[in-house]
């Protein structure tokens, strides 16, 4: 069986990506992170959200 990208579950966002699941803007974003309402991962030079952040953020446990 071919497993497509579309197949598995999202377990970490992009900012750009984060920005487009949650329809908050990526000044939003930011002061959430800064505020240390949004937990991230540094990847190399890439900055990813944990899914399970970006979810607690929205519904309010963060």
């Amino acid at each position: 069986m071919h497993c497509t990208k579309h197949d598995l579950p999202k377990i970490a966002y992009s900012i750009r990506e984060a920005c487009q699941a949650s329809s908050l803007g990526r000044s939003t974003l930011y002061n959430h992170i800064a505020a240390g309402r949004l937990r991230v991962v540094r990847v190399g030079g890439r900055t990813i959200i944990p899914a399970e952040a970006l979810h607690a953020l929205l519904y309010g446990e963060a």
